[in-house]
């Protein structure tokens, strides 16, 4: 126990001495604490003097780092801004030198860094510049009338005329810029379009590089189509004056060919060199001084068709489709030029529509001015070319419906101051139904106007009906052998033709019809005699029967007279035989005049035959002939 309580004192009194020390310590670290706490107060004290000294010296060190830095920045602009102005002496000797010493792509980089030198300048808008940026302009306009010079020399290089006419018959597709030099001129076209745009105080529409191209290659197409404008002037001109244009003689086809070609080469040229905004002015430009010359070639054309109208208002014709077409086909491939092509045709258009009433005044007026018709009935020159006129104009069918659409149904017809209606433009009208109308009131006018002259320079009727019958023979030709049969395919035409060729018979068979009237008798049915069947073609000897039994109930006054008509019959009968051999008739004319005499005289000649051949006894001295002999004279006319 004793030990337990000795061991307990023990650990006391070393648990007692430990808190002594540790109380020592404590005491110690309050004593360094309030020290510290000194010491910290004193440092605050003298930081606190200190700010109070330092700090408007930072204040004015950080002002003086942001004035450094300005001016550093100051300066660097600057520095940019002198680069133009110290390049430009380099660049100036590059300019001066031209690009054929310098080389093109230097030449032309040299222009580029001029031109981003002058976009700086400009940018800074700064008024110490405008004498550097007036300056650098200056040069480069220098700069871009030497790059003009190159492009007007490569252009030059390819610029000699060459004959469209080769190309044409060849079929070979016009010459184009070679591709080595298109990419020259496309490059150098591109470089002064940006350099005019950068010196420039306007929005320029046309740059000098598509002037320079529509001068140069615009002189090159009017020197090489010169050749055709020409020919086409001296083709269109005839040997015989009063003959009709045929077809294809002037070289206006020729000429037309050649400018499409032309064109639309010199269009694939522009789209290869220019961009897609500058195609169509360029083109319009380039084409001016051609074109000036084409129009002028029409009009000149124009002139001679109006003075020579009648025979050649085909040529005019041939020229509104020739030149339509090139409208199109212009239009198709490069989008222009269908305007000044078309105001190029107008007058030629105006006078080939007043070709359709002059055609129809000129028929009137000839006729008319005739002093005489020819003796023998025979047709006159008038009818065929009438005809061939029409005939003509069956070439001509698209340029014609065209013209007649624009004059509307009838609108060739003089005014007529009693109509209330009145001709209208019908886009849609069908071309060959109006041709079919014109055509028809071209045969009317015909026609009207022969018959009212054979009325009056003819003295006998038969004669009036064999001119007619011969002139309306020749129009029924000329239709049925020619493209007119089908262009005319109406039913109207041939009824109105039939109608024209029977009143001309019933013309001529009128005189036929007073011989007829001798064969007429007056038959008593009150005598015991019969009358043999009309027509009868029994033998001799029952004829002969017949007709002595009718001849012999016959009183001396009715022998006389039926005596009386048979003489009076054979003159009139021999008269108009020997008449009708002398007329000169058309063969279907001869044959159908011979088909209508034997219709009136065939049948009644062999009834008065029949009943009276008795009355001379067969010696001939009345009856002259019987029914065999009758039909074969009648046959003969034919």
């Amino acid at each position: 126990m004793a030990a337990i309580m000795g061991a307990q004192k023990s650990l006391h009194a070393e648990e007692s001495a430990e808190v002594e020390v540790l109380s020592a310590n404590l005491e110690k670290l309050k004593g360094l604490t309030k020290r510290i706490q000194g010491s910290v107060i004193r440092l605050q004290s003298t930081g606190d003097n200190v700010q109070d000294s330092v700090g408007p010296a930072f204040g004015n060190t950080q002002r003086i780092q942001t004035s450094i830095s300005n001016v550093d920045r100051l300066l660097d602009a600057i520095d940019r801004m002198r680069a133009p102005l110290d390049n430009t002496n380099r660049e100036e000797r590059i300019i001066k030198q031209g690009p054929k010493k310098t080389g093109l792509n230097d030449y032309i980089a040299s222009i580029d860094r001029m031109n981003r030198a002058l976009g700086d300048l400009k940018r800074s808008n700064l008024k110490s510049n405008q004498k550097t940026v007036s300056e650098l302009s200056l040069l480069l306009k220098m700069g871009n009338t030497q790059l003009e010079d190159i492009f007007r020399s490569v252009l030059r290089e390819d610029n000699r005329p060459i004959e469209p006419l080769h190309y044409i018959t060849k079929q070979e597709p016009f010459p184009t810029i070679p591709q080595e030099k298109i990419s020259t001129l496309r490059t150098v076209n591109a470089h002064c379009a940006t350099t005019v745009s950068q010196t420039s105080q306007y929005d320029v529409k046309d740059t000098p590089t598509s002037r320079v191209f529509a001068e140069t290659r615009g002189d090159y197409i009017a020197a090489s189509l010169q050749n055709l404008s020409s020919a086409s002037m001296s083709t269109a001109r005839k040997t015989n004056a009063d003959a009709l244009y045929r077809q294809g003689a002037c070289a206006i086809g020729t000429y037309a060919q050649g400018l499409e070609g032309m064109y639309v080469s010199e269009y694939d040229n522009i789209c290869n060199i220019f961009a897609r905004e500058d195609w169509s002015p360029v083109l319009n430009t380039t084409c001016q001084a051609s074109l000036n010359d084409f129009s002028r070639t029409l009009r000149d054309l124009n002139a001679h068709i109006q003075a020579h109208l009648i025979t050649d208002c085909y040529l005019g014709f041939e020229i509104v489709d020739v030149v339509s077409t090139l409208s199109i086909n212009l239009e198709s491939r490069t989008g222009e030029l269908k305007r000044p092509i078309s105001d190029a045709l107008k007058p030629i258009r105006d006078t080939s529509k007043l070709a359709f009433p002059r055609l129809l005044d000129d028929i009137r007026a000839r006729i008319q001015s005739m002093p005489s018709l020819p003796p023998d009935g025979s047709t006159i020159p008038i009818v065929a070319e009438v005809m061939t006129r029409l005939q003509t104009m069956t070439s001509y069918t698209n340029p014609i419906a065209s013209l007649m659409r624009s004059l509307g149904d009838g609108g060739w017809a003089p005014p007529n101051p009693t109509s209330t209606t009145s001709s209208t433009f019908d886009v849609g009208a069908d071309g060959r139904q109006l041709f079919q109308h014109y055509a028809t009131d071209t045969l009317d006018t015909l026609h009207s106007a022969l018959e009212t002259r054979a009325r009056a320079l003819h003295r006998t009727r038969p004669l009036q009906g064999v001119f007619l019958a011969n002139c309306v023979a020749v129009v029924d030709r000329s239709i049925r052998q020619s493209e007119l049969s089908r262009e005319l395919e109406h039913p109207s035409l041939p009824a109105k033709l039939g109608g024209w060729r029977r009143a001309a018979e019933k013309l001529y068979t009128d005189s036929w019809q007073e011989a007829a009237k001798h064969l007429l008798d007056v038959q008593h049915t009150t005598k015991t005699v019969g009358r043999p069947p009309s027509g009868s073609t029994a033998g001799a000897g029952a004829g002969g029967a017949d007709s002595a039994a009718i001849v012999k109930g016959l009183n001396s006054k009715e022998r006389d007279a039926i005596k009386e008509k048979f003489r009076a019959f054979n003159v009139a009968f021999e008269e108009l035989v020997q008449r009708h051999k002398g007329l000169r008739m058309e063969p279907e004319v001869r044959q159908g005049l011979a088909k209508a005499v034997e219709a009136v005289l065939g049948a009644l000649y062999g009834r008065f035959w029949d009943r009276y051949h008795e009355i001379d006894k067969g010696r001939g001295k009345y009856v002259r002939w019987d029914k065999s002999q009758m039909n074969q004279v009648l046959a003969s006319l034919g």
